[in-house]
């Protein structure tokens, strides 16, 4: 405590003191001495509340767990169990119909449907990558991915392929066709692209290789143009979405293609979520820090990253905006930027960068809140290089809330935070995750209870998942992963959340999105798959790269999710029974070597990720699985691992000395997988001194006591002895 600087009761680590006083504060009107103070109070009037929820939290799991011993194992009656999740105020009453009333929401998340990118901000790279993936090369993203095969000499390795090349522009051509058609023809048969000019301005014309004209089937969605012929791009939009027809007949690919097309640019990552929570490892007020100011960076445009490419040194920094002349020469400006919304910390975790009076860390989602809110405020008042939300908003997803009072704590806190900050009332937005079940089933009393600032609902497969195993651990062994996800209260769950939205108002408002594609490697896969989220109404999903979400930008202009779900708003609302039904099996129909493939699964899955997230900070990276295809994982997935180990070792389908075999033997392979990692630390031989293997073994035989059965307690306390040792 000796090191610690004492602010109004508050004993806060200097690094944290600094930043705050000389990189946050200057050019906003706060002084440091009323921020700390409102800071202090808002402590003393919430924590207290955030700990009663949090007993909450255990109390109900205490008497679920007790009602699972007392009426044996699966749920045998259904409508009984219904009534004692009610009895003990699980399942909330019902609200009366609403629509919720959030205004000064920007029209990437109101109105524009499109891909989501979710990246560590901790990451000064990645999130610059991700804030600049606004737009991007559609030739680029089906090159260099197996959205278009290798065969027939289309190979992608060494130099520029001309035939791939040419798969590439006949691949984009027909996506033009879908997109922004002609009136006649095929964009695969323009031999020019011109503007023929009348009394009321310019009109887009193609000329066509039999020698015909014609124009768009839709001439409105012509919006304009820049740069100057032969070198110039036309600008369309689909579905609220724009891309790109580049021309240029000096560019290597545009001398030799018809046209001169160059490139297909695609609006791609309307929004982003620069994320503080489950894709970070922050364990402290060093790491705060770092988090808090790539964040204020992103919003006064003064990040920047320096990286090698090619044997060369560059330099990152926030894209500018575009600008466009439309058929009357008017200027059309658009974004050069996703927008971007910051994910706080739920209400779970504390943090030793501040001590409160009484000794104890204060909850990171408070100062989270303070923190990236008082960040943002560069934002709206134009102290930037760039602007993020043009209607003055701060866009912050609270994840890991457990029915509708944490939600109404949350709303409490944004306003006390505003107060704080001199903030009009609902400048803090919040996109509520429904990843618990508490949640789920308590979906419309959560929205109601943020109705005035909500700007964002999703559903989250994995967390999901391993709260149901948590929350039914008692009730039985749960099936197999695999077998887990074919089971009807995951469909009912992502129905669930889309009906609820829908009659909630969502529409127009608000988000409703969807989870994760895992595989960044496998683009033909997601392209060929990941339609289906927008079928289920959902009118953003999440991707793990910009050229993940420029493929899958395509899907936007393919399908009108608006429409879409105007057509489920009729259709009957998903099934509560179906989404309590956990997904339990009988694991006497099992074999021995299922059971052991399962296990390994899932060990090889934990240690991948633990590894990185214990001895480098790593909290989000591409993790080989067990048969070397690389997954995007993060907390989430961490999660369902641990809590499956934990609850078949609770109910014996395994036992303690198979798992312990397991977690080493799949250390060695993790090790393996890792060899060429100049950083990596090995967890084999040494397996009594690896803090990164502990720590994985803690995640699982510990698994059943953790709340929620959450992994942040246990990675939080063996990363701090991570680097205290070193």
């Amino acid at each position: 405590m000796t090191d610690r600087i004492e602010k109004n009761g508050l004993n806060i680590h200097p690094l944290l003191v600094s930043f705050v006083e000389e990189e946050l504060l200057p050019g906003l009107e706060i002084e440091a001495d009323a921020l700390w103070a409102g800071l202090a109070r808002i402590v003393a009037e919430l924590a207290p509340r955030n700990r009663e929820l949090l007993a909450k939290r255990e109390d109900l799991q205490r008497q679920i767990d007790a009602y699972h011993r007392e009426n044996g194992p699966g749920i045998a009656d259904r409508s009984a169990y219904h009534q004692f999740l009610a009895q003990i105020g699980y399942l909330e009453p019902p609200v009366e119909a609403f629509s919720i009333s959030t205004g000064n929401v920007d029209a990437e998340i109101a109105a524009v449907a499109g891909p989501q990118l979710v990246v560590p901000v901790s990451n000064a790279r990645f999130a610059l990558n991700a804030a600049n993936a606004r737009w991007g090369s559609l030739y680029d993203a089906l090159y260099g991915t197996d959205v278009i095969d290798e065969s027939e000499g289309r190979e992608k390795s060494g130099g520029y392929n001309p035939a791939r090349g040419a798969a590439v522009i006949e691949y984009a051509a027909e996506f033009l066709d879908l997109a922004v058609p002609l009136a006649d023809g095929s964009h695969a048969e323009v031999t020019e692209y011109r503007l023929e000019q009348d009394e009321t301005g310019a009109e887009l014309v193609a000329c066509l290789e039999d020698g015909s004209i014609t124009e768009l089937e839709n001439p409105a969605q012509w919006r304009g143009f820049s740069g100057t012929q032969p070198a110039w791009s036309l600008l369309f939009r689909n579905n609220g979405l724009h891309l790109e027809i580049r021309i240029d007949p000096e560019h290597p690919i545009g001398r030799d293609a018809r046209a001169n097309v160059a490139d297909v640019v695609l609006e791609s990552a309307v929004t982003t979520i620069q994320d503080c929570e489950d894709s970070v490892a922050a364990v402290d007020a060093e790491d705060k820090v770092g988090v808090y100011r790539n964040w204020l960076g992103l919003m006064n445009g003064s990040l920047e990253a320096e990286f090698s490419k090619g044997g060369k040194s560059m330099t990152r920094r926030l894209n500018a905006d575009r600008t466009y002349l439309n058929a009357r020469g008017e200027n059309v400006e658009l974004p050069g930027r996703s927008l971007m919304l910051v994910r706080n910390v739920g209400h779970l975790m504390t943090n030793p960068a501040i001590i409160d009076a009484n000794g104890d860390e204060i909850f990171e989602g408070i100062m989270d809140a303070v923190m990236t809110a008082a960040c943002a405020m560069h934002d709206l008042g134009g102290l930037g290089q760039h602007r993020n939300s043009r209607t003055g908003s701060v866009y912050i997803v609270k994840p890991k809330m457990h029915g509708s009072a944490e939600a109404a704590l949350t709303n409490d806190l944004f306003a006390a935070v505003e107060d704080l900050l001199g903030l009009e009332r609902n400048t803090m937005k919040v996109g509520v995750m429904d990843e618990e079940r508490r949640t789920t089933v308590n979906l419309a009393q959560c929205i109601h209870a943020v109705r005035e600032r909500l700007v964002f609902i999703n559903t989250g497969f994995l967390d999901r998942t391993g709260d149901e195993i948590h929350t039914s651990m008692v009730a039985g062994a749960v099936l197999p992963k695999e077998t887990i996800k074919s089971q009807p209260w995951i469909q009912a769950y992502e129905d669930w959340n889309v009906d609820i939205g829908i009659r909630c108002g969502l529409p127009g408002r608000a988000q409703i999105g969807k989870g994760m594609w895992p595989k960044p490697d496998e683009m033909k896969a997601m392209v060929d798959s990941k339609l289906a989220h927008l079928k289920q109404g959902a009118s953003c999903a999440w991707v793990p790269s910009p050229t993940a979400a420029t493929l899958h930008a395509m899907h936007y202009h393919q399908f009108n999710v608006a429409e879409r779900q105007e057509q489920l708003a009729e259709r009957d609302i998903a099934s509560v029974e179906d989404i309590l039904t956990p997904p339990l099996g009988n694991p006497a129909e099992l074999s021995d070597a299922e059971i052991q493939s399962e296990l390994d699964n899932n060990a090889q899955g934990i240690l991948g990720y633990v590894v990185r997230w214990i001895d480098q900070g790593v909290g989000c990276s591409k993790v080989p699985d067990i048969h070397d295809v690389g997954l995007m994982e993060d907390r989430a997935t961490l999660r369902i691992s641990s809590q499956h180990i934990a609850n078949w070792l609770f109910h014996g389908v395994c036992d303690e000395t198979q798992v312990r075999a397991t977690l080493e033997r799949m250390a060695v392979v993790v090790d393996g997988q890792n060899a060429n990692d100049p950083a990596y630390q090995p967890m084999a031989p040494g397996f009594d001194s690896s803090i990164a293997f502990q720590a994985a073994c803690d995640l699982v035989f510990k698994g059943k006591e953790q709340p929620s059965g959450y992994t942040e307690p246990l990675l939080h306390a063996r990363r701090l002895e991570k680097k205290a040792a070193a």
